[in-house]
């Protein structure tokens, strides 16, 4: 989400790094993401179909592809509950807020990230 999100550039930077391996950031404060609903569909039919809708406050993105199987994925992995209708699957969530510290991340010793969501929208 951080890279849709509404935050400064160098968070946005920072979790990237994260993301990609790099736990050495020049940020030490904690980085907070927020999303107000987050809905992703992916066909079962046509298996190159994917997008989400992403709102934060009274603005929605749409992502596709890559990026919004990423995030399909993550949703998964978190145990967003699926839903299925005529083809499609459905994953929602909302109240989206997760915090980052970064010190925490840099010791590798499996902390540093707190999320929380309620499951559908």
């Amino acid at each position: 989400m951080a890279p849709y999100a509404p935050l400064p550039a160098k968070e946005k930077k920072a979790v990237a790094a994260f993301f990609n391996g790099d736990s050495n950031v020049p940020i030490t404060s904690k980085i907070t993401v927020t999303a107000d609903k987050v809905v992703c569909r992916a066909s079962n039919v046509d298996i190159t179909s994917r997008s989400c809708a992403l709102t934060f406050g009274g603005n929605t993105r749409t992502v596709t592809g890559r990026e919004a199987n990423a995030i399909f994925a993550t949703e998964a992995l978190a145990g967003v509950p699926p839903d299925g209708a005529a083809g499609t699957i459905y994953e929602a969530l909302s109240k989206l807020s997760c915090t980052l510290d970064p010190t925490v991340i840099k010791d590798k010793a499996g902390g540093g990230a707190d999320c929380s969501f309620e499951p559908g929208n």
